[in-house]
């Protein structure tokens, strides 16, 4: 049986483009970042609200609104990242910093439009 020297198998295995191998990583810290963003979503409402709510949870992780961050799937990336580098609290402040400040605005925009204390959380006092 011949052998193929290794730097000719090495050769002839097919490789993904780096830019392939970019977007699968994005995606892989997305989906992290996706998670920890519902975790930190549905416990901040539990928390600040003391009940579910679902439509609220939406708005808060919903792309429309990570649009207004960045491209949604690198808003969640960065989110992954930030989990990977320094757990569940470095993830929880790259979102208070980098989110919540947005969304804020946009549910005292919501109270405001809708005339009523249903659209966000409360302010502190």
């Amino acid at each position: 049986m011949k052998r193929t020297p290794k730097s000719a198998r090495a050769a002839a295995m097919p490789t993904l483009p780096a830019a392939k191998c970019h977007e699968d990583a994005l995606r892989e810290q997305a989906w992290i970042g996706d998670a920890v963003l519902a975790l930190y979503v549905r416990l901040k409402i539990l928390n600040e609200d003391g009940r579910l709510d679902g439509a609220k949870a939406s708005r808060m992780t919903s792309n429309g609104f990570l649009a207004g961050v960045g491209e949604p799937t690198a808003v969640e990336a960065d989110i992954g990242r930030a989990y990977s580098a320094g757990g569940l609290e470095a993830a929880y402040r790259h979102i208070e910093e980098r989110l919540m400040p947005l969304y804020a605005k946009q549910a005292g925009k919501r109270l405001r439009q809708a005339g009523g204390a249903r659209a966000g959380f409360t302010q502190a006092r």
